[in-house]
């Protein structure tokens, strides 16, 4: 990625938090790092949209989704940088809960059963929630072909993706802000 150095400084100055935290996995931290402090930004979801296109080049899907709210900024983001490119693409998102009225369904958006699709995620721990969206995306009856995200923090969710045969591909590791992976 081309802009990667400013990607990591952004995190730096806005989202990386020291400190004693519990993450969505429920496992303790020493860190944390806040992904909607940059995909709320309007350099940082730049940098991050056209960051993912970049990696997701030669990938066949025709949508990108993720569990709301976490990746509805990022899916906006990567829909308006395909736009601009003159690229055709679909966003989903996955409710954590099915809708209470109307359609009552757990997936929103234009996407359609036997559509190759990519979920992502900002900061991918071990995976919890992408698999959530994943198994509720393949329930309505699309193919997940790729996994993105902005940061791994190398706790696991690569190989809990790769049980599921999905490739893991993020823009950053925390090894890019100078943190040790944890030792199996």
């Amino acid at each position: 990625m081309q802009q990667r150095p400013r990607l990591i400084e952004l995190f730096r100055e806005r989202a990386l938090k020291f400190g004693d935290f519990t993450l969505a996995s429920g496992k303790k931290a020493s860190y944390y790092l806040d992904g909607k402090q940059i995909t709320l930004h309007s350099e940082g979801l730049r940098l991050v949209s056209e960051g993912l296109l970049e990696v997701l080049e030669g990938v066949d899907f025709q949508a990108i989704g993720g569990m709301s709210i976490g990746a509805d900024p990022i899916i906006g983001g990567v829909l308006t940088a395909a736009g601009a490119r003159g690229r055709e693409l679909l966003g989903f998102l996955v409710r954590k809960e099915p809708k209470g009225h109307g359609t009552q369904r757990y997936i929103e958006g234009p996407v359609q059963p036997g559509m190759k699709v990519v979920i992502v995620d900002d900061v991918v721990t071990t995976g919890g929630s992408s698999l959530q969206a994943i198994d509720r995306i393949q329930e309505f009856g699309c193919q997940v072909v790729h996994v993105v995200a902005i940061v791994d923090r190398m706790e696991g969710g690569a190989a809990n993706f790769a049980a599921r045969k999905l490739p893991l591909t993020s823009l950053l590791t925390i090894q890019d802000f100078g943190i040790a992976p944890p030792q199996a």
